[in-house]
């Protein structure tokens, strides 16, 4: 009588799990939609946080008015970003990855805030992520 035990992992065959990618995708498109709509819009209420603060100076010095306006143009920004994120994944998870790229910049040439760019890093990742999984996979005929 021959015994049957549960394959480990080692034992399965390694290939795509096309589940496990649709999985993927739906999450990393989730959170980069939501995420950043709500992340741009408390710019303009301000509940999470005092959002200036995170404005390097020699960028204040580069637009126009006031940290706070510029935040304000920022959200409007994270909001669209969102939307594209949901409409267009591929090239969304792309503008959501650059625009992170930039307020990473931003905060390392504040000196401070390291966490928060350490985070953003990894959030970055997460949105290259998302959109190499949007990308049309070509197939060989």
């Amino acid at each position: 009588m021959t015994q049957t035990r549960p394959l480990a992992p080692s034992d399965r065959a390694a290939g795509p799990d096309p589940e496990g990618a649709r999985q993927a995708f739906l999450l990393l498109r989730t959170v980069f939609t939501v995420a950043p709509i709500l992340f741009g819009l408390d710019k303009f209420a301000g509940v999470l946080t005092d959002w200036d603060q995170y404005l390097a100076p020699w960028i204040n010095d580069l637009v126009p008015g006031t940290a706070h306006q510029a935040m304000l143009a920022v959200g409007v920004i994270e909001v669209v970003a969102g939307i594209l994120v949901a409409v267009a994944p591929r090239w969304g998870g792309l503008v959501v990855a650059a625009w992170l790229l930039g307020i990473i910049v931003n905060l390392v040439s504040m000196g401070e805030f390291y966490d928060v760019a350490l985070r953003d890093f990894g959030l970055l990742v997460g949105a290259l992520a998302l959109s190499r999984l949007a990308t049309p996979r070509r197939t060989t005929a």
